[in-house]
């Protein structure tokens, strides 16, 4: 739960999930399936996942451990053959032409080491651009303005591993932009940066969408960096997409109604007990004479019966603010009701 949401500011408006007439599809997934093993062994990893992207937008994808991301991710990119189902990227199809769609994707894969650590910064960019079949030279003026994009003009002919963790991911993502790709593949980027270092490349993200129209699917853990960056969520669960729309619209269905209540005093073991079986209240804090907690309602309850509860054991009510739902509350509540729970 957030009382507030601090979100980049975005340059035009890219919370609708409907396409406009303007969009151009660059990532079209259709019924993508991976089975490792044959037989009863069989094992399903990717169940038939379909999605489509457009120029410009940042998608996220979600999961719980197992849910398939990672293979999904890596079955798009051609780095794990897929069993069935198709994929096209800026309309070449991976099947037929594996490296036109390797011309126009990057990718920063997390728990990979993405850049020669040995290689100055600027020697980074060049030998991923020509991997990627460009001329050094003349992707120079690119490799210039990615090196002031991510601030690291200074530290063009230092060597990476003098490079602090923030810089090292920096030029990450300036390697995986060296080419002039359409669409980029992240997985973890703000893994292991401090807060600064971590709002900083946040920043990065969405203006590569928003000013060089630069398509990102972008994997993570940390719910605030999705919530700040995409557009748009798509969650996996079991293989298999549970839900896929804005952030602002998945937050909006959860429709959740909770409430930080602060009491006057101390509440007694037993009081405190109470609310909890009888209500979803969770998240007692004591603050010298008073208690803060937080309650979430049900269909069937009502904040009244919680204050009254209060009331009747003596303790006053000093203070009630309304909690707004998170992604983090979205996502639990769609992945619990998918594996068999009730959610929230």
């Amino acid at each position: 739960m957030s009382q507030t949401t601090d979100r980049p500011q975005r340059t035009d408006d890219t919370s609708s999930s409907t396409p406009s007439p303007e969009t151009e599809t660059v990532l079209a997934v259709d019924d993508l399936r991976k089975t490792y093993g044959d037989g009863e062994d069989a094992v399903t990893a990717v169940d038939g996942v379909s999605l489509e992207v457009d120029r410009g937008e940042v998608v996220g994808v979600l999961g719980p451990n197992g849910a398939g991301k990672t293979t999904t991710i890596k079955s798009i990119l051609g780095l794990v053959v897929p069993s069935s189902g198709s994929v096209e990227i800026a309309g070449v199809d991976a099947d037929d032409d594996p490296r036109g769609v390797y011309r126009h994707v990057g990718a920063m894969l997390e728990g990979a080491r993405n850049v020669y650590w040995k290689l100055t910064v600027r020697e980074n960019l060049e030998f991923f651009a020509a991997l990627g079949g460009n001329d050094p030279d003349a992707a120079r003026s690119r490799h210039d303005k990615l090196l002031d994009q991510f601030n690291l003009a200074e530290k063009a002919d230092d060597a990476v591993n003098e490079l602090s963790r923030g810089q090292k991911q920096k030029v990450s993502l300036a390697a995986t932009l060296a080419r002039g790709t359409d669409v980029v593949f992240l997985d973890e980027p703000t893994l292991g940066l401090d807060i600064e270092a971590s709002l900083e490349l946040r920043r990065e993200l969405r203006r590569l969408a928003d000013e060089d129209d630069i398509t990102v699917v972008l994997s993570s853990h940390d719910m605030d960096v999705v919530e700040d960056v995409c557009d748009r969520v798509v969650i996996l669960s079991d293989g298999r997409v549970i839900a896929d729309d804005s952030v602002e619209e998945l937050v909006g269905v959860l429709e959740t109604q909770a409430y930080r209540v602060v009491a006057a005093g101390q509440l007694p073991g037993e009081l405190r007990s109470r609310l909890v079986r009888d209500y979803r209240v969770e998240n007692f804090e004591v603050l010298d004479d008073r208690t803060r907690f937080d309650v979430t309602l049900g269909d069937d309850d009502s904040l009244h019966g919680v204050l009254g509860v209060l009331d009747h054991a003596g303790h006053d009510l000093l203070d009630v603010d309304g909690l707004e739902p998170d992604l983090e509350d979205v996502f639990l509540d769609v992945t619990g009701r998918a594996s068999g729970g009730d959610g929230r």
